[in-house]
């Protein structure tokens, strides 16, 4: 009686209070057929506040370090974190954006108002040769918005044709005459953005037409994305593959945006001032990103079980109040280490939807929301984001790697999230994982064990730092950044270790021939 009691009370014990073999990750490296593609650790530069002008592009005749006008730093910084795609030039702004104004001597280049984003004039002086020109320098493949909301077909078809033609044409002569001889190769044409909104405001039934007839002319581009849904909207992914699903040829991929934004629109949280329910309500909002994929992929299936179409997550990350003392449309924010966690999170989600998911674009690339960089006058600095997409950078192109996660669970008041996340994948012999503790109090231990393959040696990456509102700043700039992480070596295919809180973690496993 009293042996079958104490069974009891340890059962009782394991189911109230969580035991540390429940928090067990299984992964089956025998099943990995996935290629979890490079450009989903891709970025998106706006004309938006300080993204280009300041940021990226600071002209040959800065006093700034500049390679024909790009940033030094921002250029070493960006090579080094192996960015594989940029989207430009929007966004909103991409669809008030005319190209040719945008070609040519710069001294002769007409302005423009960017009447989104704070109602700057702009100059044009950085366009599609120096967008170009910029991908190039730091090796990233050019992700194109043609203007749907105010431009025409014309103005669309030439500019791919500008771009990319080989053929003696008006376009290619103008192109010639600009001082580039050869056409680029770029691959992925947006074709509009967000046009259910800033866009042009249209119904889903309309955009779906108007696609159809701005992708016939576009001969050049290989890849054609059409503008996706907002968030929860699958009634418009539905109407999009419907309606193009007879025309496969003029549609390669569909975007979504998504922001993690807690308390809803429009955003009126602090980037800096903040406690653990904020904390939590933001794990909260970054995981959703998991059920709106899948939603938006089971519809998808519906007209292309063999998931040639892409979902492309071409807009995502936090977005908070306006840093206070700055231009409320420049969308200035700071980067602390609860965004590092929510980039985390992201890839893990995004990696593990490889097989739908081939492109994503975290917004914005320096100065603008979840940047990666951010600059003041000459200095610069490396956010806790750009530390997380370098740590994982080791995914790019790599085979996903299927696994089962058992977490333990993170709750306040009442609402409830396991409190580990998870991906991994496998390249050149190299199991890699990527692990986000998202409780701000406690550290967890955790199990990792291997089917497949057979490993002898583990290293591994922490970012993590006291205080959840922690960050980078100009005068502190390794507040938060990575560090060696150690790993006891694998026995008999597992591997145990403890996850410090509120933390992102790389752990890597390879074989004695590695070494």
């Amino acid at each position: 009686m009293m042996k079958a009691l104490n069974c009891t009370i340890a059962f009782l014990l394991v189911m109230v209070l969580g035991v540390q073999a429940q928090n067990k990750i299984t992964l089956h490296t025998d099943e990995a057929d996935t290629k979890i593609n490079r450009e989903i650790y891709g970025h998106f530069a706006e004309h938006l506040g300080r993204c280009i002008y300041d940021g990226l592009y600071v002209g040959e005749g800065s006093e700034i370090p500049n390679i024909r006008g790009f940033r030094k730093d921002i250029v070493d910084a960006l090579k080094d974190m192996k960015v594989p795609v940029l989207r430009w030039p929007g966004g909103c702004f991409g669809d008030t954006y005319h190209w040719k104004d945008g070609i040519g001597d710069k001294s002769k280049r007409p302005s423009i108002v960017n009447v989104h984003w704070g109602g700057v004039t702009e100059d044009n002086s950085f366009g599609t040769h120096e967008f170009l020109d910029f991908c190039q320098v730091i090796g990233a493949e050019p992700y194109i918005n043609l203007n749907v909301g105010s431009g025409t077909v014309q103005e669309a078809a030439e500019w791919v044709e500008y771009i990319t033609s080989n053929n003696q044409s008006p376009m290619t002569d103008l192109r010639k005459q600009n001082g580039r001889e050869e056409p680029w190769d770029v691959k992925y044409f947006g074709i509009g953005n967000e046009n259910w909104g800033c866009g042009g405001n249209m119904t889903p039934e309309y955009y779906a037409n108007l696609f159809r007839r701005f992708s016939t002319y576009c001969y050049g581009a290989q890849y054609r994305i059409a503008g996706g849904a907002n968030v929860d909207d699958y009634h418009w992914t539905d109407v999009l593959m419907r309606e193009t699903k007879n025309v496969p040829h003029l549609i390669n991929g569909l975007s979504l945006h998504y922001y993690t934004m807690p308390g809803g629109w429009p955003p009126s949280r602090s980037a800096t001032d903040f406690g653990k329910q904020d904390w939590h309500d933001t794990m909260y909002e970054v995981l959703r990103m998991d059920e709106l994929i899948t939603k938006h992929s089971n519809i998808m299936d519906t007209y292309d079980p063999n998931k040639r179409v892409g979902l492309i997550v071409d807009e995502w990350g936090t977005w908070f109040k306006s840093m206070e003392g700055t231009n409320p449309g420049f969308l200035h924010q700071q980067n602390t280490l609860r965004d590092a966690l929510v980039a985390g999170v992201g890839l893990n989600i995004l990696n593990n939807h490889s097989e739908r998911v081939k492109m994503a674009n975290i917004a914005q690339m320096v100065n603008v929301l979840q940047a990666v960089i951010l600059t003041k006058g000459d200095q610069m600095l490396l956010t806790p984001t750009y530390h997380v997409f370098k740590m994982y950078s080791v995914h790019q192109d790599a085979q996903l790697v299927p696994m089962h996660l058992a977490s333990e669970k993170y709750e306040m008041n009442g609402r409830t999230l396991d409190a580990l996340n998870a991906s991994a994948s496998v390249k050149d012999g190299v199991l890699s994982m990527t692990l986000c503790n998202l409780n701000p109090d406690k550290d967890i231990e955790v199990e990792y064990e291997v089917t497949g393959d057979e490993y002898t040696m583990a290293s591994g990456q922490l970012l993590t730092s006291k205080n959840i509102t922690d960050y980078n700043d100009f005068d502190k700039s390794t507040e938060v950044v990575t560090k060696p992480f150690k790993v006891s070596k694998p026995k008999n295919g597992k591997v145990k270790f403890t996850v410090p809180s509120k933390s992102v973690l790389l752990v890597q496993l390879q074989g004695e021939q590695k070494l």
